[in-house]
Formats: structure tokens, sequence, C-alpha cells
């Protein structure tokens, strides 16, 4: 038994003394500077990414921690040779055959045994307090840290690197070493959720590996203080009926996304499938009815996602306009009914977009579509554009939109329009414990014009020609009603919006105060009030009432308060007053903007909103006045005229919906 004893010990005291050998050496390789890599899961995106540690500081950790294990391990081997020295003893003081001797040492050796049961035994507990408060020590000392903040995070989130053994750190080092950082989705890892049309929602309500469902509506009522007697809103692209709830628009869709194949619809039953489509001429030219086709469709297409870069993407079909920075979906906006640059501007293009980013902060978007919201080609040649959006700080979004070399203009084939829109967000206030937590404000500056010669067709049409700059030689123009001949007049557009917004109470509530200005010379932009039933198509062949000639006058500013009860992500309670003007008579007044009808019938249209209507209800099927004059009073009647106003004003109440 001894003798097993006595080897057991000196085993102990030789693997100890082995084991202080290596972490001598352990200490003087870490004396070496060490970059460590660790890998962390970001539950938001569902992606990992590496964090770089200070290496020097973990080796210095790591160096105190192998001087401390080195002595516990010195005690712990000086404790376990008091058996051997115990044994010796016995020795030394036992005789040949002396029995009681041999007692003596038996007991000296039980006694000795259980001393170091007890020492191993308070050893221990030593030990695992001390390493209770190297613990506590370690977790209060200041640790290298990562700001790790997710697309749908309102605040960032500082990870700090757990503790490892030196052998460990070396394993993750040499694997690290070998590994790419994973790259994060463009846009997603500050939160963006403040933007002007941008969505709010953080987190979608459904989602899976191929496809992620949305679901929106959006349901006003609207009093205007005209009180259009036939209930109808000129001039905007937003809200159409007054007195009236409406369902603006309800949109079913989603994107899918499965092996670098994705695709995009949604719907849009309610008013906007019969506004959007009625302010697009294209339809007019050529078979197909392709207002009918798209009516019902806010996006549709399909595409592709490249592994290059940060992320390309290449989508065909209709797609969202940025120009004008509200959406096409009033939800995402921080008004309901927006100002001039936005509502006289494109809500979608049909046709092909390349979307590139560089980096996860910048995206080039280059467009080849059919036209200037358009569901087909006015004319022969189609419009480039492109978008270019840089986000360099969490609290700043920058947007260049332009758009060139398209003939806009039905009818009118030498007719060319350039168009750039620039805006710039800022969020400039974000303390999240007050009640007044957010303040940010948008500023949106647009210009444009159109340009061509005058020239007369081989079938006789003159085309009286407009230039960008206005007074420009043309010996072909005949003049008009407010320049001369000889000359091709202005045919510009210049606007800007400015909206600030303010958030209470977490979010929770929103207050929206904003407004804007245009001028634009010849009204190729402005849309054209519903008179009679007039589309883009009837105005293309003549609008008796509110022309869209070279030159003609268009002067407006606008003012809006909005406040939002947001209890939810998913919802948006809105209240708004809206406070419109125009140079000329252009919204609607008290007699609305709907002729009588055939045979005296009120408030119905006729059917030919391309010439003057009667009294009586019937069409002049005259394109002048003086000629319509001519016409009802044949009919024993008179010229009727839409009532118009310079100036509107206007409540409206929302309840919008996203999921």
């Amino acid at each position: 038994m001894k003798l097993i004893l006595t080897f057991l010990c000196t085993g102990a005291v030789v693997f100890m003394l082995h084991i202080l050998a290596k972490l001598f050496k352990e200490r003087k390789s870490l004396s070496q500077p060490v970059r460590v890599y660790f890998a962390k899961f970001n539950p938001v995106k569902r992606r990992g990414e590496l964090i770089i540690m200070n290496s020097r500081n973990y080796a210095r950790k790591s160096a105190v921690e192998t001087g401390k294990r080195a002595a516990l391990i010195v005690v712990a081997a000086a404790l376990l040779t008091l058996p051997l020295h115990g044994q010796q003893a016995v020795k030394a003081d036992s005789g040949d055959g002396s029995g009681s001797a041999k007692q003596q040492a038996e007991a000296a050796t039980q006694q000795t045994d259980q001393e170091i049961v007890q020492e191993l035994a308070a050893m221990k507990k030593r030990i695992e307090e001390l390493e209770a408060k190297l613990k506590e020590r370690d977790s209060a000392e200041q640790q290298p840290t990562t700001v790790v903040q997710g697309a749908n995070a309102s605040t960032p989130a500082a990870v700090a690197p757990a503790a490892a053994p030196a052998e460990a750190v070396l394993t993750q080092t040499s694997i690290a070493a070998t590994t790419k950082k994973e790259k994060i989705a463009p846009f997603s890892d500050w939160d963006w959720t403040w933007l002007n049309g941008n969505p709010r929602t953080k987190t979608p309500a459904f989602d899976s590996k191929f496809f992620t469902p949305e679901i929106r509506a959006d349901v006003t009522y609207t009093y205007d203080f005209n009180k259009p007697i036939d209930n109808t809103i000129s001039g905007s692209s937003e809200i159409f009926r007054s007195n009236e709830v409406q369902l603006e628009q309800l949109g079913i869709g989603g994107d899918f996304h499965y092996d670098n194949v994705r695709a995009r619809f949604m719907t849009q039953y309610g008013m906007y499938s019969e506004t959007t489509p009625r302010n697009d001429a294209t339809p007019a030219k050529g078979q197909w009815d392709l207002d009918t086709a798209y009516r019902y469709i806010s996006e549709a297409y399909g595409g592709y996602h490249i592994n290059a870069l940060d992320g390309i993407n290449v989508d065909a079909g209709i797609f969202l306009s940025y120009i004008g920075l509200f959406s096409y979906y009033n939800f995402d906006n921080w008004a309901y009914q927006p100002s001039y640059v936005s509502s006289n501007t494109p809500w979608f293009f049909n046709g092909l977009r390349v979307q590139v980013f560089p980096n996860p902060h910048l995206k080039i978007e280059p467009w080849i579509i059919n036209g200037w919201q358009s569901y087909g080609s006015a004319n022969s040649r189609k419009g480039l554009g492109g978008q270019i959006k840089w986000t360099p700080y969490p609290w700043m979004n920058v947007i260049s939109n332009n758009y060139g070399l398209g003939h806009d203009d039905l009818y009118i084939p030498n007719r060319g329009r350039i168009h750039t829109d620039d805006s710039l967000e800022i969020k400039y206030y974000d303390k999240p414990d007050n009640f007044l937590d957010k303040m940010a404000l948008s500023f949106t500056g647009d210009m444009g014009c159109e340009f061509g010669p005058s020239k007369t067709t081989s079938t006789g049409v003159y085309l009286q020609g407009v230039s960008c700059f206005g007074d420009t030689k043309d010996a072909k123009s005949i003049g008009g009603d407010h320049f001369k001949a000889g000359i091709d007049p202005k045919q510009s557009f210049i606007g800007y919006m400015l909206y600030n917004r303010f958030w209470f109470h977490r979010d929770r509530f929103g207050l929206t105060l904003g407004g804007g200005q245009i001028n634009n010379p010849g009204r190729y932009l402005v849309l054209d009030p519903p008179i009679n039933g007039e589309t883009a198509e009837s105005a293309a062949i003549n609008a008796p009432y509110f022309t869209g000639n070279p030159s003609d006058p268009f002067k407006a500013w606008d003012s809006s308060i909005t406040f939002d009860y947001m209890p939810s992500q998913y919802i948006t309670f809105r209240w708004e007053y809206d406070y419109r003007h125009a140079s000329v008579p252009y919204w609607s007044g008290s007699g609305g903007v709907t002729p009588p009808g055939s045979g005296g019938v009120p408030y119905t249209n006729n059917g030919y909103p391309q010439f003057f209507a009667c009294n009586d209800g019937n069409s002049s099927m005259q394109e002048t006045l003086g000629a319509a004059q001519t016409a009802c009073g044949a009919q024993g009647s008179s010229v009727w005229f839409p009532d118009l106003r310079r100036d509107e004003q206007f409540v409206d109440m929302e309840i919008l919906v996203k999921f």
C-alpha cells in the first residue's frame, strides 16, 4: 500500500511539474501579438459575421491567468509531497520488529492521509472562490466590443467576446484566417423606419424561406370645404372623392425569393385601380387595352440576384418609381396628400432596372423603361433613367433620380423630356427615452423641361416647338396665346417640397408639417382635372376647359399638417388638414366638374370630354369655344362650364394598415 501511494504521489508531482513547464511556455508565447476572430450569430438577418477583438488585451489577461494557474499548481504539488515526507519519517523512527513503532507509524500515516484529504478539500474550495472572483473581475473590466445593429433594430447592441483558453483562441484564429467575412444585406445595418417614403414596420408578420407576404389597406374619408356637388376632387393623385368613405387601395401580394431568383407582385383594388391608369395616355395608341390589362396591379416583376460586389439585382416588369420621394403607398409616408413635386411625378415604371450595390450604403440603379409613368410607349423612343441612393450615416439619406431621352407626349413624336429629382433626409434629433423622442426633415427639389422644334407632319398637322430656356428662335414657330411667332416658348418644371416630422412617446404619435411650390409653364406635368370624364388620353387630343398648350401658365403652393396615432407598427390612424392654391382656376368648386347628362340628367358625363358641353347635357362636338357657342345655341342652350377655384382646403381621416 505504501509503495502504491509513493508511486502515485511521485507521478502526480512529475505530471504537475510538466504542466507547470507548459504553462510557462504558454505565457512566453502569449507575449507575441495575436489577432483573434470570434464568430457571432446575428439573429436579425440570420447571417453570421466576424468580430475583430483587441488581441493585446486578451493576451495580457491570458498571461495573468496563466501565472495564477501556475501558482496554484505549485501549491498542489507541495501538498502532494507530504505523504512522501511522512513515509520517510516513519522509516527513520521504526526499528526491526518493533510492533509499537509500527503501530505509531501506521497511525501517523492514517493521520497524515486524513490531513491531506482535508487540505485538498480546503484547497478545492479556495480555488473555486478564486475562480469566482476572477470571473467577477473579468466581467467588470471593459472588454473589446463590436456594435451590431440589424435592419429592424431601433438601438444598437454591444456584443462582447467570451473568454477562452489560449489553445482555443489559437484554433479560432487559424479558422478565422481562412473564413471570409459574410456580407450584410444593403441598407440593413441601420434602422431606416424613420424615413419619409419608407415603411415603418420593423418585422414582417410572417416570413418563410420562399415567400414573404404583404397586405395593405388604405381607407379614407375627406371633407372638401368647397363642397363640390358632384363629390369630385381635382388635382390629386391620392384623394378623389369628397364627403364619402372610400377604399383608396387594397394591396395583396408579397416577395418570392429562392435560389437567387426573385419576384414581387402587389394588387391595387379600390380607387387606385381607376385613378392611376387614367393619368396614362399610352393605352390610346394601338390595341389590347393596356389600362385594363394592368389596372389591378401596382407592382409585378421578376428577376435574379447576382452574388457580386454587395449584390446585383436584375428585374423586369412594373416597379414603383422613386421620383418625388413619397411612396405610392400612403402608409409609408409622413403625410397623406403630398406636395406637387411628388403628386405630379411618376408613381410607377414599366421596363427593366438593374440595382448595383458597390457597398452596403450605396445603390446605383439604371432604368430602361417604356416612358414616364406609362404602360406602353407614347412614341418610338424609350426612356432612360436611374437612381443613386447613398446612406453615409444612420441619420442621413441622399437620393438622386434622373430621367431623359423619352418622347412622352402622345401625338408629338419630336418632343423630348429630361428631369432631375433630388432629395435629402436628415434625422437631427433622436432621444428614445424622452417624450419628444425623434425629429427629422426631408427636402426635395425638382427641375425638368421639354424641348423640340416646331414642325408640320406629313398629314399637315402643325406641332408647336418648345424649349428648356424659353425665347429660343425658331423660324417655323407660328406663335401662341402667350408668346410671339418665331420663337419656341419655355416649357419647364421647377419645384420643391419641405417636411418636418416629430415623433412622441416612443414613436406612438407623429406630427408632420410641410408643403411646397411648383412652376410648370406648359402644364405638361400638371394633373388634368377630371372635367366631364377627362383623362390623359382625351386631353392628348384636346382639353377644352383646362388647356395644356405651350407656355400656358401654372404656379401653385400648398401646406399641410398631419397627426398620426400609431398603436402598433402595423396600423396608423391619421388626421390631416391641407390648404392648396393655384395661380389659375383649377380645384373643384361647389358646382363641381361634371356636366348635366343627356336630357338634363344632372352630374353625369356625356362621353365626349374633348369637346365643349352644352347646358342641356349634350356635347357641342366642337373643340373651340366660338364653334361650341354656335352649336349649343342652335340647340336652344348655351355652353356649360365647370366650377373651378384657385383655392382648396380639406380635412381627411385615414386608417392605414400594412402587414
